[in-house]
């Protein structure tokens, strides 16, 4: 064993070394059949042979990495399959200037721009890293060209900027108005941390990585009540050029960082309050309704809503909540109220029935099987965890005014002229 140890600490290719002396020890080699010899060489080479492979990472990968040897809870046990599942409910795509013309035509008259998605993630990021990645938003140039991310930093893969980058502080990358992830989150900052992975730091971000233009953020506050929120509110002052010739470097610098602040925030709240959004992706523990009560009325028609939830049980409810008997209760109800027969209680109705369309559930599980004759069954080894479940609904806008429906007009007969 010592002198094991000892080869071990000595070179980078002690394991065949070990392997050969353990050969030349062994006394009762030759005594071994040619497949008892094969198993041993097999266990020592598994033994002392480390050999490891490096794979590029991706939404798939990391996905598995988090369930199999870190923390499953921290993104609500999301499974590659569920997530494949929520992005297409969700029509997830790219949604840039390849359009045809007609069709960029009709946007450009209706004012709306395409590719717009909102989110509500709270699985760290990795719900905007996958449909970041279905619409090819994901990885930065360098990565897609294959020449690498330059030096590794404890924050993460990113270039290191040269003397001349530091002196000259970076322009920030205008934000996009086509194939833009709004995420909504109810901190002070968004918890974004899975982007690491995938070279992009909220706080820091790169200027030649595609969502420092196409990923935008806002909180609650400055979505209900952007009033209230400072950094939306307070405009910096403007400040004259012969006083900011005479501010230190750091202070007229910081000075700009506030300006360019406060344009962007003040943007992405106009912007996502203005609705027109081609779709609603909500990965969370809150209770549905009251998300979907202030965000389905910001989507365009026919955008798609799709929602995640660990459990049944609140998709059971939000299903319930946009059910026929329920669309029909609320259209009756509000007749009632506009002819003061009755009076308006929010309580009974928590959302608005009548703006999604066929609400469904879903869910996708892939188990793996063993198939030998007479004990066919899923592995008993397989992983457990929570089943997973995806509510889908379509936005829909609501007729104005009475109508009635008439039925199948009768075909009136033909009569013969003699």
């Amino acid at each position: 064993m010592e002198q094991i140890e000892e080869l071990k600490q000595s070179s980078t290719d002690a394991g065949r070394e070990i392997i050969s002396k353990l050969l030349e020890s062994h006394s009762a080699l030759d005594q071994k059949t040619q497949f008892s010899r094969a198993k041993y060489m097999l266990r020592k080479r598994k033994k002392y042979l480390h050999r490891f492979t490096v794979e590029p990472m991706d939404v798939g990968v990391l996905t598995e990495w988090m369930l199999e040897q870190k923390d499953p809870g921290r993104i609500l046990e999301l499974r590659d399959e569920t997530i494949g599942l929520i992005g297409a409910w969700a029509n997830v795509h790219y949604g840039g200037s390849g359009e045809p013309d007609g069709v960029a035509k009709v946007n450009a008259e209706v004012g709306r721009a395409q590719g717009r998605w909102l989110i509500v993630d709270d699985t760290g990021g990795l719900v905007v890293a996958a449909m970041a990645e279905r619409a090819g938003i994901l990885y930065p140039p360098e990565v897609l060209s294959g020449e690498g991310l330059g030096n590794i930093t404890k924050q993460g893969a990113r270039p290191v900027p040269s003397v001349e980058e530091e002196k000259t502080p970076a322009a920030e990358a205008m934000p996009a108005s086509h194939t833009t992830l709004t995420v909504i989150h109810h901190n002070l900052q968004p918890n974004l941390s899975m982007l690491k992975y995938f070279s992009h730091d909220i706080n820091e971000p790169s200027e030649t990585h595609p969502l420092s233009s196409h990923l935008k953020t806002l909180s609650w506050l400055q979505l209900l009540h952007p009033s209230e929120d400072a950094i939306y509110e307070m405009e910096p002052p403007d400040v004259s050029e012969e006083e900011l010739a005479s501010w230190k470097p750091s202070k007229r610098s910081m000075h700009f960082k506030k300006k360019r602040r406060w344009a962007r925030v003040r943007n992405t709240v106009d912007e996502t309050r203005a609705g027109g959004f081609d779709g609603l992706i909500v990965a969370t523990l809150m209770e549905p309704a009251s998300i979907l009560k202030h965000t389905v009325p910001l989507l365009a028609g026919s955008a798609q809503v799709v929602v995640y939830s660990p459990y049944i049980e609140p998709l059971v409810q939000l299903a319930d909540l946009y059910s026929t008997a329920r669309r029909t209760a609320y259209i009756t109800y509000k007749r009632e109220v506009a002819e003061g027969a009755a009076e308006d209680k929010e309580e009974d109705f928590p959302v608005d029935p009548t703006l999604l369309l066929a609400p469904t559930l879903h869910t996708s599980r892939v188990r793996t099987w063993q198939v030998l004759p007479g004990r066919t069954h899923p592995l008993m080894t397989g992983r457990g965890g929570a089943e997973g479940y995806v509510f889908h609904a379509v936005r829909v806008l609501p007729a104005i005014g009475k109508v009635e429906a008439r039925g199948v007009q009768a075909k009136k007969r033909r009569t013969e002229i003699s």
